[in-house]
């Protein structure tokens, strides 16, 4: 099914001049670029990207089942990942990024695959994060700070469509 999804380039993968390199391997895996473009994020629509005031988006965060939780459990997985989205807001609006609307067969899943895991130390080689990140989890713990990971790829079609209709309005 030929499908559409966003991908953000991070501050840090413009900055370390990996813009070719990124899009080079989504191309390479069939997927066409179908908008692009260079700015700086506005706190506006980074806030609703990375929705704060939104408690379910924010106890959801990483496509977390919480089915048998108790309420401390579901209480502590909402303060530690709204610190995640207030530090991910502040980082990408820290510099300039890259919006680019990819379309292609499957096109979430596979570049959600061509991506890799969250987390750059624990992402296969053969990957973007895997093979170009330099951060991890631990150490951006330690620093106090969002994870330098290059990119944000929608998760799933409907992330995809209500991202895309953000970042790309008609």
């Amino acid at each position: 099914m030929i499908e559409k999804t966003l991908v953000l380039i991070k501050p840090d993968g413009v900055k370390r001049n990996l813009i070719g390199e990124i899009i080079k391997r989504f191309e390479d895996r069939g997927l066409k670029v179908k908008a692009l473009e260079m700015l700086t994020a506005d706190q506006a629509t980074v806030s609703e990207h990375y929705q704060l005031n939104n408690r379910d988006y924010i106890i959801h965060l990483g496509h977390v089942d919480t089915t048998g939780w108790s309420n401390e459990q579901i209480e502590e997985k909402y303060q530690k990942s709204y610190k995640i989205v207030e530090d991910l807001q502040k980082f990408l609006i820290s510099g300039p990024i890259v919006k680019i609307l990819l379309e292609g067969e499957n096109a979430v899943v596979l570049v959600r695959e061509i991506t890799g895991k969250t987390d750059p130390s624990t992402s296969p080689k053969g990957t973007i994060r895997g093979d170009l990140g330099e951060d991890s989890f631990e150490k951006s713990n330690q620093e106090d700070r969002a994870v330098y990971n290059l990119i944000h790829a929608s998760g799933e079609l409907d992330e995809a469509e209500r991202e895309i209709k953000l970042w790309f309005p008609s």
